[in-house]
């Protein structure tokens, strides 16, 4: 570049060379030359400048410029040339060259000391009117040494001055920037060979050494000497000689023998390094011999592919070996051919390895050779290819020669060098040309006018025309492109990014420009540049190597080797469209295919038709080669091979099947694929050998997830990703002692780092893409499959070092049909940028553009719009015009948005606010951290408080940079730990702060100033002014506040619903703004608003262009709300459903109704709240529609009933039931047996909602008293399609239910309503005992008479054998061979009552052979009875051998199966309570062999041989359990007769099966397995209902979590019972139980003492307030209560206090303080929390809310009035106390109050009053105790008998005595009175009856003689009445007193 002016009258330039380092020819030139020129320092360091000479006449000499005279008078000078000015009046003077004398006693003289005598030409001199100047008086041509002559030096002058004798010969050895210590120099000095005059060694400086000589032939040997130990690598000091007295020939003989020496070094080097790896070719020769013989011999398959595959690995290694030893070769014969020697390695066909210049630089040439034996050693594959990848560039460089180009790149080269930019290839490119004659021609330029550096044009300065190449064929153009780029794919690890570079800048491809590599990112920009810089230190000149990570216009291309971004180039390339100074283009890492990549690549192929001698390199590990050989005129792919050692591939996907619940709890909070990879991980610890581990996830959460959930002592779990600070990011570099570093990283350690030491690699082929989509404007965050570039990247991270394994979590099938290459990210991004260059370049249509893959037309549309949006544009004409602020945006080269957002605050004098908001906009996802485990996040939460900025995320960001920026540079990383931002987002932002900065000053001359305008703590002007600029910046990024919190913002320009971020700062307020405008859309599992500030609705009118939205229309689409109170907590709860899911379908109904789907309802349980979302319009139909439910809601509430047994059934006999209901009153008393309950079924469940179902059935049969939702899975014998149980008030409704509703279509669904079979009692629960299932059957077809006898085909003959004369049954049978069947034999003759067993146990008897089978033939089926009387009949057999404690239903269930046509059997099953297996072995036994009441005799019951039972849990617990279930499962191995089976159900919980043949074995099983299964539940006084109701909480879930992790069991909560289960091994459970139950009191106390930061009228920014006052750790309220520990939990707006109630007391007021000082005066009085108990009238503790109403009560003081009615029996209905209210408790709050067993004494009681208030109408059984009812005849009717199912007395119900069937009550109760008044009246008139005389008993005789016998035992004689002692006293009185004849 020629930046002074220039004379018009110039007419010569001369282009001096550098000579001697010592000598700095600029700076003495304009002394030495006298000359009236202009001198101009060249860029190029090869040179000293350009001189301009008008018309003085100068003499130069090349060897030594201290030497000049105008004279042609010299004497012992080399040959040097005198040019003559040109005059344009004058023709050409030629150039003489003159001749040196001969020096042979000069040269004596000078080495002496002593002057030479000044030789002079004989003759005169022409005068300088002929051309020659005149000789000076005063020139002499040596100067004599020095006498007596001193140097005057000022007074202060503190240098070491020099010696008073100058020696003739100064050796220096120079340290360079290398370094160098004291001693070595020294050392070094004091072994040299010939001994100097004297010597001084410096301590620092880039001189280490001295050493002072008289004599040339000391200095001589000495360089050498130097040079010699240089060469042997005892330093890397450069010696250079000084020579005070000057002759030539003292130079030729050092540059001869140190050409000598290195020449000879580099031979030695060249053989000594062939011998050395001629050696390893033959090892490596051998093994592959040894294996080959080894695959002549047999191998097993496995074997043998790992040795054919360690074969192919030597060959491929040999062959690399022999490439790079050739490649040595070749640089160091190009090293000996420079150096004057011949070397047959030279070069190859024509490809230099080294282009040197005439000039011999001995320390370059050392550095070269060290170069050479680093890369040899190094072994980089790309090393093996220089030749061939040079070979390839000079032959494409030689075909563009060969058509004609030749003369085109000459043109440019010799342009170039003409304004000293490059060095002149050969003789200056022809412009000097030596004549035959020895005399020198210079062909002169005649002008210099017009030369424009920065535009790089240079005319044409020869007058010749510039070669055009201007072809009209497409074919031709696309093959001159061709020739200019190539495609090198080198696999990871090839060095391609570091050595390319270098292979061309020595090579002098690109001798003519810069050769510019580009990177996607900066840091590796940078990074490449300092290692390429250091690797080629010393083989270069300085400032070959540097790094342009930003743009600036001002940059020049004066370095050989240039790194910069691919964005840098682009912006370069906006200004020089040419790219005049760079002559080679790399475009690296171009499989990232990123937006500037794709840009670039297409803007340099449209230049590359325009300059044929720039060349394009695509660079990439993993690129689409093919794709963009096509693109580039189908150009040439040269591929290097890695140095990756082999990887061995498992595919293992079923690692993340299943695996989602095998670690830990809660583990579905993660994919299945995280699991999967930890389990893997764990496995590969476990079995594989050394070597670290190395886990690919998609992000930080499950990165920091899988850290925490892999924990195994003997290894260290390390996280790797992008938001971890520099120094967390080093651990993974770090040794950790004997222990195995195990790494989860997310792609971040796919490409952008090696880690070393890692063997074993897990892919889980899953990756988090961002996507930009142009229909929704949103950036959506997903997780997808990986391609197959990255899944081979990954793999390769395992072969680095040495061979590894890669473990991928999927399928091979999978793997293929991975896209092959990631998706570009033109077509993933916003391409705002890019089309704003595009529409730059004067690209009118940028959908035409020629894009490598083009993106779709919405995006590039979208693009446009934002553009025209900003400003940048405008459309005129249907063509697009840039405008200034377009103009600007393309000078600043970063996104539109943040451009736009720049220049307006320049425009508002916000120059610094703009450009920071720029930077941190960029970086603001990664600023603040938010790492760790829960307790770190929320201590980050905390400390971000401090920084919250009231008007959003980006005044946020603003002032933690203002904050950050004045903090001193030693204590920012301190500061930035302390306030957990991360240090290095910060400097990445003032990084892009001073290449704005820089930009600005460059592009657009604005200087920015340092001080800011705009404080973060006070509301000024700058505040509204920066909320405009950020909207017009951000005008299509706006949204409106719904008015619904679950809603969240409206989008204005899509309408879609979408969420503030969780860590936006406007949430740390409290209050959502009405508008917000944001920075991007966010989709990951949710929608979220990013980057997002407030804004007033008047700077809606600001914008300009205006908006695409309607502003009033949106504003009337706001939701309002509308609140209903009044209602209890387990009312809410039922009217939400499980999980919400009732809830959810009437919004569902709700939205269908009124036609929105916005509206929205939210139930707040605690503050038993209801919210209605919706339009004005709407909000009426809402709230009917809502209110309607909870009509039914309440009515079902209060007419709740439990169904209670008043004693237990037996025998078949179905108890008696009450309906215990609100106010513990009986609602209905069922004594005749009808049924009360009815089951549902539905085909199809899911098709009607269950309150739906509930109000059909209500408005059917009104009075409902109670449901039941079936809820059982995988039950034996269950019907799948039943839906559940309804209970009614009255059977009446129970019957007209089942009477209009059964078999009737509901929503397409079949509903079926039959009466309920079994009474459970209660609460409808399921069987709650550990159920033994037995499996009954008896025949229902009658027998043949003949049975089949199945045994083996050998065996028939011989079975018929033994059974001749057999007998069964009482009968001899006949037995013959099937006719059917060979082994089968037919016994015929049998009783038709005979069954099976009695067949077999005969056969057994009668023969040895194995029995198979038996079987009977059967006929048709008879009648059976009704399968509920079979079931009754079972249980009358049954119930004797149950406890008479309960009702039999407790125990036992029968069920009895409907028969189908074609079966043999009636099937019943069996189930008992398996804690009652004896007595259910022998019910089984005792109905053995039994036939049911009205069944035939051969119907006899056979009970299955094996006995069932199961159990099951949730899919959590049995990972939790699985070691001690395999344990198990093992000792029932060893039982015998006993089976199990593990099963996994369909709703993912896991069932045991076990059979066995006895009952009591099943129960001995079965104990273990519930104990490990159904875990143990959790039984403390003090758990509660209120305490066990905080595991919903999220302290409470934490808290689960946090034991699970430390104890290692499972803690399930069971809301429905209300009960906490404990799973695991023993040990664990008892620690889990105890820690549990201490850790829930502590919260429960804990919950009561949390103080609330919003709601109410609390100001919205108190918590920003609180944490400004006192600390974001609260450390300044510690202080003023002490002794306390309090928590702030930024998310809930709450702060937790650890201690009693009085200091939560104490805190509550000092920040209600605070909240009145923000409020001023609008904050009313702290209002007294206190309430009374409307019983004991004192305040409430431990407080119970009613459901009825909403009064509080003490808990204790609620229990006490039941309790009170309990012993009273009365106080019923049990009704809320508080004055006028009287509502009846509900029995929800019953069964929340008291206990099991208080309830049943409740019920007792109130069953009690129920019938003492009766009147009458019911009384209790007469028998004592028993808790039998019956209902009183009325007197009008008949009586009839009471029979007691409990006690099985029978009892008249009119006169309540014993039943008395054919006598009158009345004459019941007189024989009562009397009983032998009765038995007179009988008597009377009864001749037959008399009285006993002794005892007075009466007696009947009916016939016989007149001898009576009495109970007494006296002997009676009818006649006389006379009593005997004996029979024969009586007969002896009869005969001998009546005459009687006996």
């Amino acid at each position: 570049m020629l930046s002074p002016p220039f004379s018009s009258l110039c007419k010569l330039v001369i282009s001096v060379k550098t000579l001697p380092s010592n000598v700095d020819f600029v700076q003495q030139a304009p002394g030495l030359l006298q000359a009236r020129g202009e001198i101009f320092k060249a860029r190029d360091k090869s040179k000293v400048g350009n001189l301009y000479f008008n018309s003085t006449l100068c003499f130069l000499d090349s060897q030594s410029p201290t030497r000049h005279r105008t004279s042609l008078d010299l004497i012992a000078f080399p040959p040097f040339y005198v040019l003559f000015p040109l005059f344009s009046s004058q023709p050409p003077v030629s150039i003489s060259r003159v001749s040196s004398v001969t020096r042979s006693s000069a040269e004596q003289k000078m080495r002496r000391g002593v002057s030479p005598t000044t030789f002079a030409q004989e003759g005169r001199m022409p005068d300088s009117r002929r051309g020659v100047l005149p000789v000076p008086a005063n020139f002499r041509s040596v100067r004599a040494p020095f006498k007596g002559r001193r140097d005057v030096f000022p007074a202060n002058f503190r240098g070491e001055r020099p010696q008073q004798d100058r020696p003739n010969f100064v050796v220096e050895i120079v340290s360079g920037r290398r370094g160098f210590r004291k001693a070595e120099a020294e050392d070094l000095i004091g072994n040299c060979k010939s001994k100097p005059d004297k010597f001084f060694v410096y301590s620092s400086g880039l001189v280490a050494g001295k050493l002072f000589f008289d004599q040339w032939s000391d200095a001589l040997e000495a360089m050498v000497f130097f040079w010699e130990r240089r060469l042997d690598g005892a330093h890397l000091l450069t010696p250079r000689v000084i020579s005070n007295v000057f002759v030539v020939s003292d130079m030729d003989e050092l540059r001869e023998r140190l050409k000598a020496l290195f020449a000879d070094r580099a031979k030695i080097l060249e053989r000594e390094t062939a011998r050395q790896w001629q050696k390893k070719l033959e090892l490596a020769s051998d093994e592959i011999a040894k294996i080959s013989s080894a695959l002549n011999k047999h191998q097993r398959l496995g074997a043998f592919d790992v040795l054919t595959t360690r074969r192919k690995q030597l060959i491929e290694e040999r062959k690399l070996i022999s490439k790079r030893v050739k490649e040595f070769k070749s640089a160091m014969g190009s090293i000996i051919v420079h150096l004057g020697g011949n070397s047959p390695e030279c070069c190859d066909e024509g490809v230099e390895v080294f282009r040197f210049h005439d000039d011999l630089n001995w320390s370059r040439i050392h550095y070269l050779m060290l170069r050479e034996q680093r890369r040899l050693e190094d072994g980089l594959p790309i090393y093996a290819y220089r030749l061939d990848i040079l070979r390839e560039i000079r032959s494409q460089q030689a075909e563009q020669y060969r058509r004609g180009d030749s003369r085109s790149l000459a043109s440019a080269q010799f342009k170039a060098e003409l304004v000293g930019e490059m060095e002149p290839a050969g003789d200056l490119m022809g412009l000097l040309d030596v004549g035959t004659d020895g005399e020198l021609k210079l062909a002169l330029v005649d002008s210099v006018e017009g030369l424009e550096p920065a535009t790089g044009e240079v005319p044409d300065v020869l007058g010749e025309q510039q070669g055009s190449f201007n072809v009209e064929a497409r074919g031709e153009r696309g093959l001159v492109g061709a020739q200019e780029v190539m495609v090198l794919v080198g696999e990871t690890g090839s060095g391609k990014s570091t050595q390319l570079v270098q292979f061309l800048a020595d090579s002098g491809v690109a001798a003519d420009g810069s050769i510019v590599c580009t990177q996607p990112r900066k840091i590796a920009a940078i990074s490449l540049a300092q290692r390429v810089g250091e690797e080629s230190s010393g083989c270069c000149e300085d400032n070959s190597v540097i790094c342009y990570p930003a743009y600036s216009s001002a940059q020049g291309f004066k370095s050989k080797i240039i790194f910069m971004t691919d964005h840098c180039l682009l912006q370069h390339y906006m200004n020089d469209k040419n790219l005049s100074r760079i002559s080679c283009i790399i475009v690296d890492e171009a499989h990232e295919r990123s937006l500037n990549t794709d840009l670039l690549l297409a803007l340099v192929k449209n230049l590359l038709l325009q300059r044929l001698d720039l060349r394009l390199i695509i660079m990439s590990a993993t690129a689409d080669a093919n794709k963009l050989s096509d693109y580039f005129f189908d150009c040439g792919i040269f591929h290097v091979a890695g140095r990756n050692f082999p990887v061995d591939i498992k595919y293992v996907p079923s690692a993340s099947e299943g695996s989602s619940d095998t670690l830990k709890p809660h583990a579905e909070k993660c994919a299945s694929y995280v699991s999967g990879a930890i389990k893997m991980a764990t496995e590969i610890h476990k079995t594989e050998g050394e070597g670290d581990v190395l886990v690919f996830l998609t992000s930080q959460m499950e990165v920091e997830w899988a850290c925490e959930n892999f924990q195994t002592p003997s290894a260290v779990a390390l996280a790797l990703h992008g938001k971890l600070s520099y120094e967390e990011q080093g651990r993974v570099f770090q040794n950790y002692s004997e222990k195995r570093k195990v790494i989860f990283a997310t792609n971040l350690a796919e490409t952008s780092l090696t880690i070393p030491g890692i063997k074993y690699v897990i892919d889980s082929g899953m990756v988090k893409e961002s996507r930009f989509e142009p229909s929704t404007g949103m950036n959506v965050l997903r997780v997808c499959r990986i391609s197959k570039s990255s899944a081979n990247q990954r793999k390769g991270r395992a072969g680095r070092t040495e061979p590894g394994k890669c473990y991928r979590l999927y399928s091979e099938c999978d793997f293929q049909s991975m896209p092959s290459h990631q998706e570009p990210e033109i077509r993933r991004v916003h391409l705002g940028v890019a089309a704003l260059r595009i529409l730059a370049l004067g690209i009118k249509n940028v959908q035409e553009f020629d894009f490598i893959d083009a993106p779709s037309a919405k995006a590039i549309d979208m693009a446009i719009r934002n553009l025209i949006q900003l400003g940048a544009i405008t459309c005129i004409n249907d063509a697009f015009e840039f405008t200034k602020a377009g103009r600007d945006l393309v000078k600043l080269g970063i996104e539109p948005r943040l451009g736009k957002l720049i220049l307006d605050s320049i425009a508002c004098r916000l120059h610094r606010e703009g450009l920071v908001l720029a930077a941190v906009m960029a970086n603001a996802s990664s600023i603040f951290c938010r790492v760790g485990n829960d307790e770190d996040k929320q201590k980050s939460d905390c400390l971000k408080v401090q920084f919250c900025h009231r008007d959003g995320d980006l005044f946020t960001l603003l002032s933690v940079y203002k904050e950050w920026e004045e903090v001193p540079q030693e204590n920012k990383n301190k500061w930035c730990w302390d306030n957990s931002i991360n240090a290095k987002s910060m400097r990445r932002c003032k990084e892009t702060m001073l290449e704005l900065e820089h930009c600005l000053k460059n592009e657009l001359s604005v200087i920015i100033p340092s001080y800011w305008l705009w404080n973060p703590h006070v509301v000024t002007e700058h505040d509204k002014n920066l909320k405009k600029i950020i909207l017009s910046s951000l005008a299509e990024n706006v949204a409106m506040y719904s008015g619904y919190d679950r809603l969240g913002y409206e989008v204005a320009l899509t309408g879609q619903h979408v969420q503030l971020h969780p860590s936006c700062s406007l949430l740390i307020y409290g209050q959502k703004p009405s508008w917000v405008v944001f920075g991007e859309l966010l989709s990951i599992t949710n929608q979220y608003l990013v980057c997002v500030t407030a804004f007033d609705y008047e700077c809606l009118s600001t914008i300009f262009p205006r908006p695409l939205f309607d502003v009033p229309k949106m504003e009337t689409r706001r939701l309002h709300v509308r609140v209903m109170t009044g209602f209890g907590s387990y009312l809410l709860r039922r009217f939400c459903g499980r999980s919400n899911n009732c809830l959810l379908r009437l919004v569902s109904r709700v939205q269908t109704a009124c036609m929105d789907k916005r509206i929205g309802i939210e139930v707040d349980v605690d503050k038993r709240e209801i919210q209605l979302f919706a339009s004005s319009e709407d909000m009426e139909k809402v709230f009917s529609l809502v209110n309607n439910a909870l009509e039914y809601e309440r009515k079902w509430f209060k007419d709740e009933c439990m169904e209670k047994c008043l004693y237990r059934g037996g025998n078949g006999v179905s108890p008696s039931v009450a309906l215990f209901g609100a106010g513990a009153e009986i609602k209905h008393l069922e004594l005749e047996k009808r049924y009360l309950t009815v089951d549902v079924f539905l085909s199809d469940a899911s098709a009607l909602d269950d309150k739906e179902l509930l109000m059909i059935f209500d408005k059917c049969a009104p009075g409902i008293s109670g449901f039941h939702k079936f809820a059982g899975v995988g039950q034996d014998g269950e019907d799948t399609e039943k839906w559940g149980r309804i209970t009614f008030l009255t059977p009446e409704a129970a019957e007209k239910a089942v009477a209009e509703l059964n078999e009737i279509e509901l929503s397409g669904s079949l509903l079926r309503v039959s009466p309920s079979r079994i009474h459970i009692g209660g609460d409808y629960k399921m069987f709650s005992f550990p159920a033994v299932r037995a499996k009954v059957f008896w025949p229902r077809r009658y027998s043949k008479g003949f049975a089949i006898v199945r045994c083996a085909r050998l065996d028939a003959d011989f079975i018929i054998r033994d059974f001749s004369n057999l007998e069964i049954g009482g009968r001899f049978v006949n037995c013959e061979n099937s006719t059917k069947y060979t082994d089968a034999v037919v016994i015929s003759g049998l009783d038709r009552e005979t069954s099976e067993p009695e067949i077999l146990d005969a056969l057994l008897t009668a023969t040895n052979r194995r029995i198979l089978d038996v079987f009977l033939v059967r006929g048709d089926a008879v009648n059976n009875p009704p399968h509920v009387a079979c079931e009754e009949a079972l249980l009358r057999e049954i119930a004797p051998f149950m406890p008479n404690k309960n009702p039999l239903s407790t125990y036992c269930r029968v069920q009895v199966f409907p028969p189908e046509p074609k079966d043999y059997f009636m099937k019943a099953l069996i189930t008992f309570d398996g804690r009652l297996h004896l007595e259910a072995a022998k019910a089984l036994q005792h109905i053995q062999g039994k036939v049911l009441t009205g069944c035939l005799l051969w119907q006899k019951i056979q009970c299955q041989q094996m006995f069932h039972s199961s159990v099951s849990c949730p899919a959590p617990v049995y990972f939790v359990i699985k070691k001690q279930l395999d344990s198990l499962f093992e000792s029932f191995k060893h039982r015998n007769g006993v089976s199990y089976n593990l099963e996994r159900n369909e709703n993912g919980s896991y069932r045991v099966r076990i059979s066995a043949n006895a009952t009591k074995t099943v129960a001995e099983l079965r104990k273990p397995l519930e104990q490990l299964m159904k875990g143990k539940t959790i039984s403390h006084a003090c758990l509660i209902p209120s305490v066990l109701q905080l595991l919903f909480s999220r302290d409470g879930i934490g808290l689960m979590k946090s034991l699970q992790k430390e104890t290692g069991a499972y803690i399930l909560y069971d809301k429905q019972n209300l009960n906490v289960r404990v799973f695991g091994p023993h040990d664990k459970v008892a620690v889990a139980e105890r820690r549990l139950v201490e850790s829930l009191l502590i919260l429960h106390e804990n919950k009561q003492l949390e103080i609330h930061l919003r709601g109410g009228v609390l100001p919205h920014d108190l918590m920003k307030e609180l944490v400004k006052k006192f600390g974001p750790d609260l450390h300044g309220l510690k202080e003023k209560v002490p002794g306390v520990e309090f928590t702030l939990i930024t998310r809930r707006h709450v702060i937790s206090v650890r201690g009693n109630k009085e200091v939560k007391q104490k805190v509550d007021n000092i920040i209600y303080e605070t909240a009145r000082s923000l409020s001023g005066s609008g904050l009313a009085e702290q209002p007294e929390c206190e309430v009374t108990c409307p019983i004991c009238l004192c305040e409430v503790e431990d407080c119970y809310q009613l459901e009825a109403c909403p009064h509080e009560f003490c808990r204790l003081c609620l229990v006490e009035q039941c309790e009170s009615a309990m012993k009273s029996h009365d106080g019923f209905p049990i009704c809320c106390a508080h004055e006028g209210c009287g509502t009846p408790i509900f029995l929800a709050d019953l069964r929340a109050l008291l206990s099991a067993e208080k309830l049943e004494e409740l019920f007792r009681s109130s069953l009690g009053a129920f019938v003492a208030l009766s009147a009458g109408m019911y009384r209790f059984c007469p028998s004592p105790d028993c808790p039998s009812v019956y209902r009183a005849a009325d007197p009008a009717t008949v009586a009839g008998p009471f029979s007691c199912g409990a006690c099985y007395v029978e009892t008249c119900t009119r006169c309540h005595l014993e039943y008395h069937p054919y006598v009158s009550c009345e004459r019941y109760k007189e024989f009562k009175e009397d009983p032998d008044s009765s038995l007179r009246e009988w008597c009377k008139g009864k001749e037959q009856v008399k009285s006993c005389p002794v005892c007075g008993y009466m007696i009947e005789k009916v016939d016989g003689c007149n001898h009576i016998e009495c109970k007494c035992g006296k002997h009676i004689c009818w006649v006389c009445l006379e009593c005997y002692s004996s029979s024969d006293d009586c007969y002896g009185h009869l005969r001998s007193v009546h005459l009687a004849i006996i």
